[in-house]
């Protein structure tokens, strides 16, 4: 059974050709058409390099390109592969999909963890208020009083121990009742958990 090395030289000494000529023909170096008819794979480029010269060989020799490579395939050892031990690829970063997964996954998580911690954190604190009217000290003139002011949307509020309706801004008004002995005014906010916010305003009432 003809190798390909012995196929290559035998055509080419049926051709009368020397390496010299061979090299010129076909820009192969000598030393490479030499090593390729004695299958010295050692002293040749990679395996695409050596598929390249053998087709440039073949059509300057008038050889079968098909049947050339395959004898090629056949005939060429596999190459061995150089293990490193110890890859230098620590210092090397690498972006993969299953790297953006785990850290789209981490952001969505850390968002709902978020948004829970914010939700508990607002659940379990005393409700905002903010009480707009009547200021500290404000003289009333006539049997009602304006009283006006905001809280939380969920919050529930009374004017002097009555309920007050909340707007769905959180704010709130009402115009209360007022005696001429009344002299101070309570707003109470009380959130769902039952925490309260208290603020009182001293009125006079003429």
């Amino acid at each position: 059974m003809k190798t390909i090395g012995k196929i290559l030289r035998e055509a080419r000494i049926e051709k009368r050709y020397s390496t010299i000529r061979l090299e010129n023909l076909t820009r192969i170096k000598k030393d490479f058409i030499e090593a390729i008819e004695r299958e010295n794979w050692d002293a040749l480029p990679p395996f695409p390099t050596v598929l390249g010269f053998v087709k440039s060989l073949t059509g300057e020799l008038n050889l079968p390109e098909r049947n050339v490579v395959a004898v090629l395939k056949r005939d060429y050892p596999p190459k061995k592969l150089n293990i490193n031990p110890k890859p230098d690829v620590g210092g090397k970063f690498i972006w993969s999909p299953r790297l953006t997964f785990l850290i789209g996954s981490g952001i969505v998580l850390l968002i709902i963890f978020g948004y829970l911690i914010f939700q508990y954190v607002r659940f379990i604190s005393p409700p905002n208020l903010t009480v707009i009217s009547p200021r500290p000290d404000q003289v009333a003139t006539q049997n009602t009083i304006l009283v006006t002011g905001t809280t939380d949307t969920d919050a529930k509020i009374t004017v002097n121990n009555q309920p007050v309706s909340v707007n769905e801004d959180g704010s709130f008004s009402v115009d209360l009742d007022i005696a001429k002995n009344t002299t101070e005014i309570n707003i109470t906010a009380v959130s769902r958990s039952g925490k309260v916010t208290s603020i009182s305003r001293k009125i006079i009432v003429k």
